[in-house]
Parts: structure tokens; C-alpha cells; sequence
């Protein structure tokens, strides 16, 4: 590669001095010719843009400064497209996502529902995409990681980490985010950070909105404090949709305790139409399994085991009653059965499990249909895509099982392209949901706010 760029150096420079040696008038002429690519000139574009292909981006980055020709030719969006595809084919961030960001979300938090849609300068994007540092406190579990890895760097469970809970929530958020930075090993100035922030006080009262934003301050205050730059602090459904490319839909996070359905427009949480919340979770799924395999004598004490056979041998059944009248086959030692799709099957009959509750379908439909009702735009296209979040959405199955049970509740009016999406990144959707906005040209930009910003927003509050 070095061979080549000199040789492109130098054919170039050689062209620039013969140029410069000729009359005025022929220096006048040749201006409004063409720009010329050197002693490169007779080899044909596509043979041209395969040998830069060869290069890499750090070769063709260099490319552009040699001059105007040569900045031209490396800077095709197809060339940086394919870049994307060839050096992140085993990473799972890939340049769909990535060009969707910078098409949708490279504005911040005024999203738009029909963006406008320039020829996105591909090289500049490819070359300004930053690092931060991800925390996503999960209810259960939470993950953190750098923006630039492929997978979170180390997960745990987010009650250990978050202290007393007894203790006052400023002692708590730095308990728990001191403890993230000490595992990665890097001191909290250097990145800014993006935080997702859980789905909690699901409300649109006036207490609900305060609570919300008591916590998202608390978040602000805690990490500006241990000197972070800059902050983002986006909520968990938000982020999964992201990850799923999507700027408007309705989210299903299947959380530790809960499950909560989100319907979101143009990155917006909804609240006003309304967010449902079942109160059966990860946890009660866990649970119920276990009671299921110690009515057949099979006992665990540690949770995390039973938890790990429902993520390995659980699914949820197309057709519950034609599943649990067939032979089922057997597994974990031909003992366990009919359990297999049963643990996964109390997300649509909670009374299986003793809980009260509606099923997971009834609160999809039921948020569904008040959006529609609601008329917030001209269509109703904006919720009928359903992304699923959280470990226990990934059971296989799960998703067409709902998309069914929605055809089978809602009219056609209503149902009608109703699409419904596993999580796109498993159980760590709203972590890449996190990477793709930190992944942004623009970021931390508009997405972030700093500690010059949130101090003087605080003095505008207290007067």
C-alpha cells in the first residue's frame, strides 16, 4: 500500500510541475479540463476503485489529500459502504445501522417522522464516529461495555451493584457507577457516557413526570460529579427500538419483575395514549419452572441454573392445546417436557402461574387499539411494528405467537401489517440500541448534555 500511495504521490506531483512550467494560457485552458489522477488517468474507474478497495480505509483516507481527483474518486458512498461490510462482518453492529442513525437520529432527540434524506457523506461519517462509554442498568441485570467493542464488557446483577437500597438515591447511583468504572479500568472524565435509564413510573401524572425526572437528574448529578464530560440519558424501550432501526412502534420489554408495553412516535415515549404494565416478569418465569421441575422431583437452589434451562430449553408453543396433546420430545435428560413450552406459555395465560393479571397479547392489543384511537397521525402505521426487548423475549417463538394472537384480537382495520420483531441484539437490544447513538457523526452533539448545560438548566429552575 505504501508503494501505491507513493507512486500516486509522485505521478502527481510530476503532472503539477509540468502544469506549472507551461504558459498562462495553457495553464488557463487546462484549469476547466477535468482533474487528473496522474499517471492513474488511463486505468479505468472500476479497476481504479478495486485497487482502493485493496487499500483499506486508511489508504483511501489518505487518498483524498493527494488532490482534488483523487478526493473525488475515494469519496463514493458504495466504496465506504462496502468498508462497513467487509471489516464488520463478524461485529454485530453493521452499516445498515449505522446509516440509519446518521439518516434519522443525527439531530438528537427531534426526531423527525419523514426525514430528509441527503447524499450522507459516508467517509466523513466512517471517519467521525467517537467512542463512549455504554452503561445499560437493566432491572434485572445490567451491561457495560465500550461504544467501539463488538459485545459488552462484563454484565451483572444490577441489584448487587446499586447498594442499600435503603440508603439515599444520590449514595446509590454513585455506589453503582463507581463500581462500572473500576471493573473497566478507566477514569470517568476521559468519555462521555450514554445511560440507559429504566421504565419506571409508567404514568402521565404530574407525580409520575417528577419522578422520572428526580431520577434522570439524580443520574446527571452523580456522574457530573465524578467528572464525567458529557452525559446521554435515554430511556431502555427508546434504545431497543433503535436497535431494531425503527423510530416509531410499540416496545415489549419483558423486564426482571415486570413487563411494560411502550408505544412510541418519532422517539417519543406515548404516555398521554398510555403505557401498559403486567406484573409478571423474568423473575416469575424463572420461577415457574422451577415449580414445574420439582413436581417431577428435579430441585436447584441456585436460580441462575433454572434460569439458564429456560434460556436453553424453553420456547413458546404456536398452538398451546396441539402442543400439550402431542409427544413432546424430551430433553435435560428425557424429564423435562410439556415444561418446556408451559414456563413460556403464562405470558398469555398468567392464571397458569396463579397470577391476575391479562396476557401479554390483551395489553399489546389493548395499547394498540388506544393508539389508534388516539389519531396521532395520519395513518396508523406508526404502531403496528412490535419490537420485543428483553432476555426472556428472546424464547423462540415468542414473536410469532404474539403477531397471531394479535390478528386473532384486533379487526382488520387495525391489524393489518401488524409486524412483530424478536430482539434485534437478544438480550442485549438496548446496549447496541446505546452503541448506535454513540456511533452518530454527530455525537455527542445533540444527544448529550454536559455539566456546563445541566448546572445552568438547575439555576433556571431554582429561580
Amino acid at each position: 500500500m505504501a508503494a501505491l500511495l507513493r507512486k500516486v504521490w509522485e505521478s502527481v506531483s510530476t503532472r503539477k510541475n509540468s502544469t506549472s512550467s507551461s504558459s498562462s494560457s495553457s495553464s488557463a485552458s487546462s484549469s476547466a479540463t477535468a482533474p487528473f489522477l496522474g499517471a492513474f488517468d488511463p486505468i479505468p474507474t472500476e479497476l481504479l476503485m478495486q485497487i482502493v478497495r485493496l487499500v483499506g480505509p486508511k489508504g483511501a483516507a489518505r487518498l483524498r489529500v493527494v488532490c482534488k481527483a483523487w478526493r473525488s474518486l475515494v469519496a463514493d458512498n458504495e466504496l465506504w459502504i462496502f468498508f462497513w461490510q467487509t471489516q464488520q462482518q463478524e461485529e454485530e453492529l453493521h452499516w445498515e445501522s449505522i446509516l440509519f442513525s446518521d439518516t434519522h437520529l443525527r439531530s438528537g432527540y427531534h426526531i423527525q417522522p419523514l426525514p430528509d434524506l441527503p447524499q450522507l457523506p459516508l467517509m466523513s461519517i466512517y471517519g467521525q464516529r467517537g467512542g463512549a462509554i455504554i452503561i445499560d442498568g437493566g432491572s434485572g441485570y445490567c451491561k457495560f461495555g465500550w461504544s467501539k467493542d463488538d459485545f459488552p464488557a462484563g454484565r451483572s446483577a444490577t441489584f448487587l451493584e446499586f447498594g442499600n437500597v435503603e440508603s439515599p438515591m444520590y449514595s446509590r447511583l454513585h455506589h453503582f457507577f463507581g463500581t462500572i468504572y473500576s471493573r473497566m479500568q478507566v477514569k470517568p472524565f476521559l468519555q462521555p457516557v450514554v445511560v440507559s435509564v429504566p421504565i419506571c413510573h409508567y404514568d402521565d401524572t404530574e407525580s409520575a413526570r417528577a419522578s422520572r425526572q428526580q431520577l434522570k437528574d439524580a443520574i446527571y448529578r452523580v456522574l457530573f460529579d465524578m467528572n464525567v464530560p458529557a452525559v446521554c440519558a435515554i430511556n431502555q424501550a427508546s434504545l431497543a427500538l433503535y436497535a431494531a432501526r425503527r423510530t416509531s412502534g410499540i416496545v415489549v420489554n419483558i423486564g426482571f419483575q415486570v413487563t411494560s408495553v411502550v408505544p412510541i412516535l418519532n422517539g417519543k415515549v406515548m404516555r398521554k395514549v398510555g403505557v401498559e404494565v403486567i406484573g409478571l416478569g423474568a423473575l416469575k418465569l424463572t420461577g415457574f419452572l422451577r415449580e414445574l421441575m420439582q413436581q417431577k422431583n428435579i430441585n436447584f437452589e441456585s436460580l441462575y441454573t433454572i434460569r439458564t434451562i429456560k434460556e436453553q430449553l424453553c420456547y413458546v408453543a404456536a398452538d398451546y392445546e396441539a402442543e400439550i396433546s402431542k409427544n413432546t420430545q424430551a430433553s435435560f435428560g428425557e424429564r423435562l417436557t410439556k415444561e418446556r413450552f408451559q414456563t413460556g406459555e403464562i405470558l398469555f395465560q398468567p392464571l397458569l402461574a396463579g397470577v391476575r393479571t391479562m396476557g401479554l397479547h390483551q395489553a399489546v392489543a389493548l395499547c394498540m387499539d388506544h393508539c389508534h384511537s388516539a389519531e396521532l397521525t395520519g395513518d396508523d402505521s406508526w404502531f403496528k411494528t412490535v419490537v420485543l426487548a428483553g432476555g426472556s423475549a428472546c424464547l423462540p417463538g415468542l414473536a410469532g405467537r404474539l403477531e397471531k394472537e394479535l390478528h386473532g384480537l384486533l379487526p382488520p382495520s387495525v391489524s393489518n401489517g401488524i409486524t412483530v420483531i424478536p430482539p434485534p441484539f437478544g438480550a442485549d437490544t438496548a446496549w447496541f440500541g446505546a452503541k448506535i447513538i454513540s456511533s452518530l457523526s454527530t455525537f455527542p452533539g445533540p444527544w448529550c448534555v454536559t455539566k456546563k448545560q445541566f448546572r445552568q438548566k438547575s439555576k433556571v429552575k431554582q429561580w
